[in-house]
């Protein structure tokens, strides 16, 4: 049973991994961007052309096919729920440089090794 949600140091926190990523995400740094997900086989990330179950589908995605996104996009709106101390999600909304907005949501998970996406899902908002 969830005990708590929304503990505003766990929100802090959780934001802070997202800013993170979301940097990562904007200077195309392929290393930095895979060490943000949980290296399990349990891992997926669900994108506008991809479905990669498992960390080694979205490593070898994001080091082969995977080209970066400008930093010319804008974050509009970011909603984070904190569900406890140890899993949270992020969903936000994004404006791209020509004006199309999609959707990032990611659920976190606070691993051993720290908060890890271990579900993404990013999609386009159909005009």
């Amino acid at each position: 049973m969830i005990e708590q949600t929304n503990d505003p140091e766990i929100v802090a926190e959780v934001l802070q991994s997202f800013t993170r990523y979301n940097q990562a995400l904007d200077a195309g740094d392929t290393a930095a961007l895979n060490s943000f997900f949980w290296n399990s086989s349990s891992t997926v990330r669900f994108g506008p052309s991809e479905n990669l179950f498992g960390f080694e589908e979205i490593a070898v995605f994001r080091s082969s096919r995977w080209k970066g996104t400008a930093s010319e996009r804008q974050i509009e709106r970011v909603a984070v729920t904190a569900l406890g101390d140890d899993v949270a999600t992020t969903n936000a909304l994004i404006r791209s440089r020509d004006g199309k907005v999609s959707r990032q949501s990611q659920t976190w998970a606070r691993l051993p090794e720290g908060w890890r996406i271990v579900a993404a899902h990013v999609s386009p908002l159909a005009e």
